[in-house]
């Protein structure tokens, strides 16, 4: 979204009939003409802020902007994806769905483990909170195929 050519270039896939997902943040609204077919919407938790300190501050000001994630939501067909380190981001989560203030279907709440971690150890709490609220898992297939590294 910060390409300043995001309008022509989603237009010009759209016109070949192409499937257009747009994956974002929501920290940044919605460009008027923009094409989407899917927004995959990735609010970042305090779980991604980052290790120094003046980009930590930054980051977790601008880190969530329900305002531009119900404009996401309004405009476009949607899912929201959540990356989750331990059991205490499931908090968060709920508190920013809660939030939104919108209708969301529970399908459409995508739920994933970190990557730098055992998938299958960690995703055990993550897939029984997802059949308990409806939830989709997401697995980080890559990383059971090739291993956690870069490149993959």
């Amino acid at each position: 979204m910060l390409s300043e050519e995001i309008q022509e270039l989603t237009c010009s896939l759209a016109s070949l009939g192409k499937h257009i997902t747009i994956e974002t943040s929501g920290t940044i609204p919605p460009r008027g003409g923009l094409k989407c077919s899917l927004a995959s919407i990735s609010p970042k938790l305090s779980n991604s802020i980052p290790d120094n300190p003046e980009l930590a501050k930054l980051h977790n000001q601008k880190r969530i902007n329900i305002d531009y994630i119900r404009e996401w939501i309004d405009k476009y067909e949607y899912q929201l994806k959540f990356v989750i380190c331990d059991e205490n981001d499931i908090i968060e989560i709920q508190n920013i769905i809660s939030n939104i203030k919108r209708k969301i279907p529970p399908e459409k709440i995508l739920l994933m483990p970190e990557g730098i971690v055992n998938n299958n150890k960690q995703g055990n709490y993550i897939v029984e909170f997802c059949k308990k609220h409806g939830y989709s898992y997401c697995n980080r297939l890559h990383i059971d195929l090739f291993g956690n590294k870069r490149g993959t």
